[in-house]
């Protein structure tokens, strides 16, 4: 690239700063933002396939695990894009990289959710 294609680069607090890392990283990092765009998108798809399809459970839990598990979806593409900026920026920097902040809550979320529908299937 240019040197003046790199000034216009977006957004400037990850591309401004440190050196350009190996592409084979860069492309990595890639890879996880999309995983957790998937997995995003997955848990909308839950908690919208759950109130929209005749589903056999009782309408309050029915509700309830849905919401959560749109909200589950909205933190999941949260995660990804924070994730994919703070790993982007370590990169450059040469730092230690931070494990995902969030997993151990959408971790517990999920498990709340799938018992919420088990119980409304009772």
């Amino acid at each position: 690239m240019a040197a003046r294609d790199l000034s216009r680069r977006f957004p400037k607090r990850v591309y401004g700063v440190g050196d350009e890392p190996d592409p084979r990283f860069s492309l990595a990092n890639e890879r996880t933002y999309l995983a957790w765009t998937r997995t995003s998108l997955t848990l909308f798809a839950a908690g919208v396939a759950l109130e929209a399809l005749d589903v056999p459970i009782n309408a309050d839990l029915r509700l309830w695990s849905a919401g959560l598990f749109v909200v589950l979806g909205v933190l999941a593409a949260v995660e990804g894009l924070l994730g994919w900026l703070r790993t982007e920026r370590a990169l450059r920097m040469r730092t230690p990289l931070s494990g995902p902040s969030i997993a151990p809550i959408l971790t517990v979320g999920m498990i709340v959710g799938v018992a919420l529908v088990a119980v409304g299937l009772l």
